[in-house]
């Protein structure tokens, strides 16, 4: 019997800088949401605009069904999901332009005959999974010139709500849509304390 010991699996993401990612900024979304309408990537632009509805971690965003986002005919003005980390549930809008999106992917997703809004295309998985979407966001925030290594999936996840908490300062507002069970996780992760030391540096004149 062969008893040589296994070698450990190296990490996907060993050598890759990891941190906090940045959100992306409202004119780096609609440089790629442009570029994936031109080139008619459907998938990807339904998968782009709910990552940025959504704010759903990337498990919870690979693992969506179609019976999550559809109520008979037409797309969910809004949905509900239980999160795979917190096991408690959080809503979510579904804006206009997004629901466009999906109503153009719907089609492609019942002609596969699987239950997962975004079927994996490969058949070890029933779904997409986190590490086929973060080299999509890879893709996608370096084909519009970004540098790849300061976004990542989670980037998605924190833009609209950067942008929530810059227009209305409502972090709890913030909180409830990450699904956050704290509100010092979601000041932690919007770096609220450092963005808000830097504007008041930066209002002081000496």
């Amino acid at each position: 019997m062969d008893i040589t010991p296994l070698r450990p699996r190296r990490p996907w993401n060993k050598g890759i800088l990891v941190g906090q990612k940045r959100p992306l900024q409202p004119k780096y979304v609609w440089s790629i949401r442009v570029r994936l309408e031109m080139c008619g990537a459907i998938r990807e632009l339904a998968l782009f605009n709910l990552a940025i509805d959504s704010k759903l971690r990337a498990c919870d965003l690979v693992r969506l069904r179609v019976e999550d986002l559809w109520s008979g005919s037409s797309v969910r003005d809004r949905a509900t999901i239980i999160q795979k980390k917190t096991k408690r549930p959080v809503q979510f809008e579904v804006t206009e332009q997004t629901k466009a999106a999906l109503a153009a992917w719907l089609p492609f997703v019942r002609r596969s005959g699987g239950s997962y809004l975004f079927p994996s295309r490969r058949k070890t998985s029933q779904h997409l999974s986190t590490r086929q979407y973060a080299r999509i966001v890879q893709r996608w925030v370096t084909s519009i010139g970004l540098e790849a290594s300061a976004y990542g999936t989670h980037s998605l996840r924190r833009t609209k709500a950067a942008q929530i908490y810059k227009k209305t300062g409502n972090l709890r507002a913030v909180q409830i849509l990450l699904g956050h069970t704290k509100l010092e996780s979601t000041v932690r992760y919007l770096g609220v304390e450092v963005d808000d030391a830097l504007r008041s540096a930066e209002q002081i004149e000496l």
